[in-house]
């Protein structure tokens, strides 16, 4: 996700282009939510806005947190401030559940925040840790080549799904107790990390996705279920489907031997290539401002 904000033309008007194009004389008229909460509470009008992404959005790759912690990033350097990631994510978090009430949690804003493999603690108080997960660079590179993303062409409303899993998981009881199971699958991913047993990351995978989609049914799908399935058949040693659920991309661990088979055998769904990002969000280019 790439955001740059520099003053508009018009200085009397506020310009937003992402998916479509907004100019207004009152930042109040924003269609945007993100982008019209943060400029309001930054106190910052007559700029002009542009965001590109990678992927779009309502895939499961986090594009709605990734806009709004590069925005934050954005407007504290129009403003010539320093902003730490961590406060970043924390202001990601208020604004988008907090200020628009939406229904998610705050692993994607710390996920695109801060970069690199981590564990992130959520704890009672409201506060957030973040662990770096330490594996050599052979394993991490390893790590990499095994991983395939694919595209399932299937977008969703993750706010929609995220309320019926909650509602699911406060009433039930076993829907209760996968969603422990899921959170202690984490400490065993590290472990299998940090000691190398790559293969044991798939298996993990696999038990976190069928515990994942035991919450609710809006989860997965028949065509989800068919591809998984075609994976697991042809060299993948497990994997999940990324985001809330209901579409987005397929993740698949497979080792470099197999992947000529898996690749064949999900021909159908589209494959994007991708490596890991390890420095989270950051400042690009600052050019010359008086920032008086």
């Amino acid at each position: 996700m790439y955001v740059t904000i520099h003053p508009s033309f018009s200085r009397g008007e506020t310009v937003l282009k992402y998916s479509m194009t907004e100019s207004v004389r009152d930042v109040r008229q924003l269609r945007h939510p993100i982008a019209r909460q943060l400029l309001l509470d930054h106190g910052i009008e007559g700029c002009e806005i542009v965001s590109t992404a990678d992927v779009p959005s309502g895939t499961g790759l986090s594009t709605s947190s990734a806009y709004t912690v590069g925005l934050i990033h954005s407007l504290y350097a129009y403003q010539g401030k320093y902003c730490s990631q961590e406060r970043i994510a924390a202001e990601a978090c208020s604004v988008e559940i907090e200020e628009l009430g939406e229904p998610i949690g705050k692993q994607d804003q710390y996920g695109t925040a801060i970069g690199g493999l981590k564990v992130i603690r959520f704890l009672r108080d409201g506060s957030v840790e973040v662990e770096p997960v330490v594996v050599s660079r052979q394993v991490l590179g390893k790590l990499n080549q095994n991983l395939l993303l694919f595209y399932t062409g299937l977008t969703h409303s993750a706010g929609e799904i995220l309320e019926e899993q909650n509602r699911s998981v406060a009433s039930e009881e076993d829907k209760f107790n996968s969603l422990i199971k899921m959170t202690a699958l984490v400490y065993d991913m590290r472990d299998a990390l940090s000691s190398g047993k790559l293969d044991d990351f798939g298996a993990i995978l696999d038990e976190n996705w069928k515990l994942k989609r035991s919450l609710t049914n809006a989860i997965s799908n028949d065509f989800i279920d068919k591809y998984y399935k075609i994976a697991m058949e042809n060299g993948a040693l497990g994997g999940k489907l990324l985001g809330a659920g209901g579409g987005g991309f397929l993740l698949f661990y497979c080792p470099e031997e197999r992947q000529l088979r898996l690749k064949a055998a999900l021909s159908d769904l589209t494959l994007l290539p991708f490596d890991m990002e390890n420095s989270g969000t950051k400042v690009v280019y600052v050019g010359n401002k008086d920032w008086a």
